[in-house]
């Protein structure tokens, strides 16, 4: 999945310009960070999820931006780090970087991260049985990260996309598709998401991404995808 990002840093000492409260404050060994993720609109994007890895000791600083799509966090100074991105269930590393110099004082930086939400996403890790619409265990781990992040989506609402290859005939696998859309969707209800916000729908194998032809091109076509009714 490709996502067009741009970062832009400002550079504060004293006051933070353009942010509700603050609530953490920089001291000697850490400075403050204010990051804020918008679409290419400026419109506030809600619970989506930044990581700041250190370059120095691996360990990783991260948040969840708030309904006006911001979120504070303290980083060590004198270190770099690398900044990644998650979005539905995967997370990127972008090959993008941050420094928070070693000066003395306090320091507080506004880091904005602008983004353009994927309206098509691919369930890589979701499984069914052979035939049929029964969820397999190892289908659990991307379908909680799934939850977690339509928890932190007040608005959003998603369709649950089911197809299949072409093996067999148009209604048995129309019929199929759908199940496995319904099985998925269920699996996000039971775990606390609102039934209003996820739709199921099936298409069989019509809108294929890989040919019919081959063994792989079969499985690729086999997928369930997320799209975006409303963000």
């Amino acid at each position: 999945m490709k996502k067009h990002i741009l970062l832009l840093m400002a550079f504060a000492l004293a006051t933070v310009y353009g942010f509700s409260q603050t609530v953490l404050q920089p001291d000697t060994i850490n400075a403050l960070l204010n990051v804020a993720v918008v679409d290419f609109q400026n419109h506030p994007l809600a619970g989506e999820k930044v990581a700041f890895t250190s370059v120095k000791t691996s360990k990783t600083y991260g948040g969840v931006t708030d309904a006006n799509g911001k979120f504070q966090l303290l980083l060590p100074k004198a270190c770099d780090y690398k900044i990644s991105y998650k979005q539905f269930t995967s997370s990127t590393d972008y090959n993008k970087s941050l420094t928070i110099p070693s000066s003395e004082g306090y320091l507080t930086f506004n880091y904005t991260i602008r983004v353009e939400l994927p309206k098509t996403y691919t369930l890589k890790a979701v499984f069914f049985d052979t035939g049929k619409a029964t969820l397999r265990k190892e289908s659990n781990k991307e379908l909680d990260d799934l939850t977690d992040f339509m928890k932190h989506q007040k608005t959003m609402q998603i369709e649950i996309a089911g197809y299949t290859d072409n093996v067999g005939n148009d209604a048995d696998n129309l019929k199929l598709s759908q199940d496995r859309a319904d099985a998925v969707r269920n699996y996000l209800i039971s775990h606390g998401i609102s039934a209003d916000k996820v739709v199921a729908k099936g298409y069989g194998s019509s809108n294929p991404v890989a040919s019919n032809d081959t063994p792989d091109g079969k499985q690729q076509n086999r997928r369930t995808e997320v799209h975006i009714l409303k963000s």
